[in-house]
């Protein structure tokens, strides 16, 4: 491009925009800063001095000689619910929700922040009304989601279930795992009270929410077999492998009692080794372990371990094995094998745990709500070893 007499006039011409334009800028600047109070920049010096409790209390006086400082207000409630001052932290915000002069935009964020201080302070009732005052407001879904914690909390499972399908016509995503999860609950909650034709009917709306939930079978077939219906157990119990296989261990030991309940044992010991060389589990293994030494005898049950621990090589199917040898051993040689095997069990204690999937949590009970995070279905039905988690 070159270089033309003309821009001699307009590059002085741009200077001095640039130079008014400035000028103006600073001049606001120092306008707003002039109006706002001394303490609000002795707050800020305290902060980044990392002094938050002189920061607060300077703040606390912005907030009295300008009570327009609606930011200010939101910034000092959430920071008190955080330190754990709750109390000052519902005041805060209780003063924003009462104010006549404030946008509804804006009361309904205070009404949030509020709904969570009382969560916070374990006032669930005040928490659950204010919640349910933001349907259809910005924070519908984040509500949604708040009350759905408070009623796990309180074990009101048909309010959760109310909450889940809300939710899931809201936001589009599918929450049937939880609401069947849900019936599940109500149903254990009835079997408590020996309420069985109940516990029954939610567990069948549980299966009609999600086909696939298992958990849903599993309690249906306890049902079938305390009531002498050990045939039906039986039925209800095989359906399982179409819904998920994995957690057929967690039947393993149930249906074999159900078949010697018919007088047929062979048939649930060959459905058991079938399940095995299909699902390969520790937990099946074990539960055909049992029932080969009892039926067939010691070298049966040894010969079944070995090959799976052929094929399955884990330290948890190698103390098995071990404990189908020590069944014929006797003298010296039992006494050497014995030593071995107690020092391969206790080196494969926390190998046999359970672990969730979310928080890692470990344990040796299977769950179907973890303890720790409160995730469900979130437990493996496999052992640690097997899903290759380390001690």
């Amino acid at each position: 491009m070159d270089f033309e007499p003309w821009m001699l006039l307009v590059f002085p011409l741009f200077f001095g925009m640039g130079w008014l334009a400035a000028r103006i800028d600073i001049k606001e600047l120092l306008n707003e800063s002039s109006a706002l109070p001394r303490s609000y920049f002795q707050g800020l010096n305290f902060l980044l001095n990392e002094q938050q409790d002189q920061a607060i209390e300077a703040f606390i006086e912005v907030v009295k000689v300008d009570p327009q400082t609606v930011e200010l207000h939101f910034a000092l409630g959430s920071l008190f619910r955080r330190r754990g001052e709750v109390d000052r932290a519902i005041r805060m915000h209780l003063n924003l929700v009462d104010r006549a002069d404030l946008a509804e935009d804006r009361k309904q964020q205070a009404l949030f922040e509020l709904a969570q201080d009382y969560l916070k302070a374990g006032i669930l009732d005040r928490a659950e009304a204010a919640f349910h005052e933001l349907h259809g407001s910005q924070y519908e879904k984040e509500s949604l989601d708040f009350l759905l914690e408070i009623y796990q909390k309180e074990k009101d499972w048909l309010k959760a279930v109310d909450i889940s399908q809300r939710l899931a016509a809201l936001t589009g995503q599918s929450h049937v795992k939880e609401a069947a999860f849900f019936f599940c609950e109500l149903a254990a909650s009835e079997l408590a009270n020996k309420q069985t034709d109940a516990a029954v009917v939610h567990l069948e709306q549980a299966l009609a929410a999600d086909p696939q939930g298992v958990r849903a079978s599993i309690m249906l077939g306890d049902i079938e077999l305390a009531a002498g219906r050990a045939a039906g157990a039986i039925e209800t119990w095989r359906r399982i492998e179409q819904q998920d296989a994995q957690y057929l261990p967690l039947v393993a030991e149930r249906l074999l009692q159900a078949y010697r309940q018919i007088g047929d044992e062979a048939t649930g010991v060959t459905l058991l080794q079938t399940w095995l060389q299909k699902y390969p589990s520790l937990d099946l293994m074990n539960v055909l372990f049992g029932a080969l030494v009892q039926r067939d005898g010691a070298e049966a049950a040894y010969i079944m371990v070995r090959n799976e621990l052929k094929r399955n090589p884990t330290l948890l199917g190698l103390d098995k094995l071990l404990e189908a040898q020590l069944l014929e051993m006797t003298g010296e040689r039992r006494a050497d094998t014995e030593l071995v095997k107690s020092l391969i069990h206790s080196r494969t204690r926390g190998l046999a745990m359970y672990r969730c999937k979310h928080c890692g949590f470990k344990a040796r009970q299977f769950y179907w709500h973890c303890p720790a995070c409160h995730s469900w279905e979130s437990y493996s039905p496999k052992r640690s070893e097997e899903n290759g988690v380390a001690i």
